[in-house]
């Protein structure tokens, strides 16, 4: 094993132990990080791939109807407690591009509880 990958695999090692790299709000908390060798023997570390969860998934606890000037960080820091919680309602309402959310007035958007909680 060459020496560069020894070093990352210490660095990941003790990333796992130490610090998490993404706060516990992020949508990327507890994804695995994860090494691609290059044919030249460069690692290269990255983290996994997050797949949006089906919106069927989540139990709807209220709605919300877009009113001009409506944000999504706003609208997550009132029905979630945490701005940087938007993209939760993003996953709730099956919105990969977090815009599309509040850009049709009017529009009913479900404030969903996290996945796995009530009964969809």
């Amino acid at each position: 094993m060459n020496e560069a990958l020894k070093q990352l695999e210490n660095l990941l090692q003790n990333a796992a132990a130490g610090p998490k790299p993404f706060p516990p709000n992020s949508r990327y908390n507890g994804l695995p990080l994860l090494t691609h060798t290059f044919a030249d023997g460069r690692p290269v570390a990255y983290l996994a791939r997050r797949f949006v969860p089906p919106p069927e998934r989540f139990s709807t606890m209220g709605t919300h109807r877009v009113v001009e000037g409506d944000r999504l960080d706003n609208l997550a820091a009132r029905y979630l407690g945490d701005p940087e919680q938007y993209w939760k309602l993003c996953d709730g309402n099956g919105a990969l591009r977090p815009d599309e959310l509040v850009e049709a007035i009017g529009r009913s958007l479900r404030i969903t509880l996290p996945e796995g909680l009530g009964s969809p």
